[in-house]
Parts: C-alpha cells; structure tokens; sequence
C-alpha cells in the first residue's frame, strides 16, 4: 500500500506540469481546461442566480469595462510572447454583486466576481483595474486547478501516513495524522496559498499597466486594505495570503517594471 501510494505521487508530480507563461515556470496540475472550466462556469451561473447581480449602473459598466480592457491586455501580451491561442477556451464575464464583503474573485476560465463593499476602497476605476487585474491573472495561471492538484497531492500523502502507522497504536496513529495535517498545511499548503496571491500580485500588476491603468496605484491600494482591516490580520505565516505590508512594499518594487513592460505595446501614459 505504502509503495502504491509513493507510486501514484510520484507519477502525478512527474507527467502534470504545466509552463506558466508569464514565469516561465513548471506548474503542478492535474486537471486540463476541459475538466476545469465547464464545472467552473456551471458553479459560477448558480452562484449569480443565489445572489443579486447589479445591472445597469455606473459601477456595473465600470466592472464589465476594466474587465474587458484587461483581458484584451492579456490576450496581447500572450500573442506577442508566443503564446497564441492560450484564451482559446476562456469565457470572460464580470459581474458586480451586491454584497458588503470586501472582496472579488475569478473562477477558472475567466468569470468574475466583483463585490459592492470593495468599491469604497477600489475608490475609482483604477483601483478596479488592480482587482480585477489580479483575479484575472489567477485565472491566467491556473491557480485554481494548481490548488486542487494540491489538494490531491496532500490526500495522497494523507493516505501514505495512514499506511506507514498502520501497525502502530491508535493513539500514535492519531498524533501521526495530526502531525501530518498541521505539517502540511503550515509548510506546505499556505507557502503555495501565499506564492499564488503573490504571483497574482505580479501578473496583475503587469497587465493593467500594459492595459493603460497606473501601476503606482496598486500600493496605494493596498495601503487602503490595511487602514481597513485596522491591522487585525492573522500572522502571515498562518495566513492564505501575504501580509498588507509585504503586498505593499513587492506592487512599489515591481511597478517600474510594470510600466517597462507596457511601453513594449506603445503604452507611456496610464489612467
């Protein structure tokens, strides 16, 4: 059982890698856009039908515009980095729902939520274009189907620490167990929660510039988030995401970078 288990590992870690194009790194994943996105876009139309979708207004078309200009940034970076055809199977769709969390979200395949409470601390379309910009460059790089492969990879592990105590007490099985679960999440699972965001931090940064929106703006976003949040966040260690203080200080580092990248598609002034 033991050597089964190391064997499927093995061999899912070995043959389901992907290249993320905006790296240039191997990613793991097991799941193909044909098994991601049409449970992804079926999850997402029911989500939209239990909630209230705003339609209609300012904000609304503020959302469907920025997320419009974005995707059309990605779609250009892609083709001119030899990457043509990579959105071949994405459905965008920007939703604004009403809803007072101060949050948004991507599903695979491009379909985007945008909640009414981040709008006070987004403030204009600019600050849309940092959200949005990083949700979509989740969608861009697989994180969603990075995380479930994962996933996977933990439950297998799971089951290869059932197998190496089978022989042992119930009780060192059980401190096993639950020194494999604490393990893998504090030094595993959270690392690669807080390595997608930061990703998404670059990416998104990347093209909102090459979409013409001021990448200066997404420190000051984030300075926003932390006079929110009044400084009450978990330990970054212990957290899915980086701390506002790390999130701030990387978007200040790469901005530069980021309008250098935009001046290659004929961007040299930013909204």
């Amino acid at each position: 059982m033991k050597r089964l288990v190391l064997t499927i590992a093995i061999f899912l870690a070995v043959v389901s890698c992907k290249t993320n194009p905006f790296t240039g790194k191997s990613t793991l994943n097991f799941y193909s856009n044909s098994q991601m996105f049409p449970m992804a876009f079926a999850q997402y139309d029911e989500f939209l039908s239990e909630n209230k979708v705003v339609k209609g207004t300012t904000d609304a078309q503020m959302i469907t515009r920025v997320g419009q200009r974005i995707a059309s940034a990605a779609e250009r970076w892609l083709d001119a980095n030899g990457y043509p055809g990579y959105l071949k199977d994405y459905q965008w769709e920007y939703n604004l729902v009403q809803d007072e969390t101060v949050n948004a979200w991507c599903m695979p395949g491009g379909k985007i939520v945008v909640y009414t409470g981040i709008l006070p601390i987004t403030q204009n379309e600019t600050g849309i274009a940092v959200v949005i910009g990083h949700e979509v460059a989740h969608a861009l790089a697989d994180h969603g189907a990075q995380r479930m492969s994962a996933g996977t990879l933990q439950q297998i592990g799971a089951l290869g620490a059932a197998a190496a105590t089978s022989n042992k007490s119930p009780e060192v099985q059980n401190a096993f167990m639950q020194a494999y679960g604490l393990g893998s999440q504090l030094g595993v699972m959270l690392p690669f929660s807080r390595s997608h965001e930061t990703e998404a931090d670059r990416i998104g940064l990347q093209i909102m510039a090459i979409a013409g929106y001021n990448p200066d703006e997404a420190a000051k976003l984030w300075e926003r988030m932390k006079a929110q949040s009044g400084g009450q966040s978990p330990p970054e260690f212990l957290s899915t995401h980086p701390s506002n203080d790390t999130r701030i200080g990387n978007l200040t580092a790469w901005a530069p970078a980021a309008k250098q990248e935009a001046r290659k598609f004929g961007v040299t002034s930013f909204k």
